[in-house]
């Protein structure tokens, strides 16, 4: 039904920026909701930010709250996720998701869609 495709992960220095894009298939990409997730070894896959189908709401886990960005394009159907001053702790393995609604959610359950996941790896 849709396809999700994640890329732009890679290995970066603490302090340093990656962008992350999330490319999705579907006619009807522009009226999900997406968000990003993570999830590192041993741990639990964690919120990371949503945006509403416009792109006009935007929520983010307090961890990457004034580090991250999200946004989309949906003429290009893809959402993308800004990543500044990056730490060790943002070390992950990147998912994006889409849920089949309008507005932006938290929750993991709430999303049916998911990409395969891009690797992040932060330095010291």
């Amino acid at each position: 039904q849709v396809q999700l495709v994640e890329s732009g992960g890679g290995l970066v220095q603490a302090g340093g920026s990656l962008r992350l894009s999330c490319a999705a298939s579907g006619r009807t990409f522009s009226r999900y909701a997406m968000g990003w997730f993570r999830q590192a070894p041993g741990k639990e896959r964690e919120f990371v930010a949503t945006i509403n189908w416009t792109g006009g709401y935007t929520y983010y886990s307090d961890s990457v709250k004034g580090r991250f960005t999200i946004s989309r394009d949906n003429a290009k159907n893809t959402v993308y996720l800004q990543m500044i001053s990056l730490k060790p702790e943002d070390t992950a393995v990147y998912y994006c998701a889409a849920r089949e609604g309008a507005g932006a959610r938290v929750s993991r359950d709430e999303y049916f869609y998911w990409g395969q996941g891009t690797q992040v790896t932060v330095s010291s």
